[in-house]
């Protein structure tokens, strides 16, 4: 059993083929997955593409490289009101990226607070990109409390010492295709250090395909790499992995409930 804790089925390359794409992902023993809100002109679109799905979870937020536009920034309790529909079980993709954006980022710090605390409102966990903004976003993370509702650290892509501070902070760190590639050989250390009761595996479908899917448009069903590959680096069984990681996220997002095997649609969609 596996868990996708990070896909975005509504994007170009999955949404065509959505049914056949929940399909290969259940072959491939993923039975539950979490598609990522990064825009509130898109939630409502995306959770009507998800109704014939009961194994797919939620999430509402503004992704950081998401441009600024004042009349349009959602506060926090416009968030935690979206996260009350109980298929939201997680508020984000949210925090800082400044590889893509550029030049002053107070906006975007205070669009990652707002977050912060709409999670505080709506009792769920956060989830968390950074990209080249490490520091300043676990000064975000502590200055806002984000240690009150916890999250993960999605996609990870840093030092152990920047896994540490957020592991330290109550965190779960998320390693996606990326711990496969050739070049990872410092986040392959990493993985090797997180606690057992604190990884979580992802696709980022649809991008990030891991090896040896490298070049193909991501899906669910390649998590199954990623975790093959966490077992070997971690001297674990796959199966292992697939009940840790399993466990780990219905012990962080709480409010997800599970679906059994039997009870999901038999040809989705």
């Amino acid at each position: 059993m596996l868990v996708d804790s990070h896909c975005h089925l509504d994007f170009p390359g999955l949404v065509e083929q959505l049914p056949a794409v929940i399909d290969r992902a259940k072959a491939a023993g993923v039975e539950h997955l979490l598609c990522i809100g990064v825009n509130l002109e898109d939630f409502k679109k995306m959770m009507v593409l998800l109704d014939d799905y009961p194994n797919v979870f939620a999430s509402v937020g503004i992704h950081p490289n998401t441009p600024y536009q004042e009349e349009q920034e959602p506060d926090a309790g416009a968030l935690a009101a979206l996260a009350s529909d109980p298929r939201v079980v997680a508020i984000g993709e949210t925090g800082l990226d400044f590889f893509r954006s550029k030049g002053d980022l107070e906006w975007q710090k205070q669009r990652f607070k707002t977050h912060i605390e709409a999670a505080t409102f709506a009792d769920k966990p956060l989830i968390i990109h950074t990209r080249e903004a490490a520091q300043a976003t676990l000064d975000v993370m502590r200055a806002a409390s984000a240690q009150t509702v916890g999250g993960v650290m999605h996609c990870f892509a840093d030092e152990w010492e920047v896994a540490k501070a957020a592991l330290d902070l109550g965190f779960f760190i998320s390693f996606s295709g990326i711990v496969t590639f050739k070049s990872a050989d410092s986040l392959r250390e990493v993985a090797r250090r997180v606690p057992d009761d604190r990884i979580l595996i992802e696709t980022d479908a649809p991008y990030l395909a891991p090896v040896p899917h490298r070049g193909k448009t991501n899906e669910p069903a390649f998590v199954r790499a990623t975790a093959a590959c966490l077992a070997e680096l971690r001297g674990q069984s796959l199966a292992e992995i697939g009940r840790m990681t399993t466990e780990n996220f219905f012990a962080l997002f709480s409010s997800a409930t599970r679906i059994s095997s039997e009870s999901m649609p038999q040809d989705a969609g």
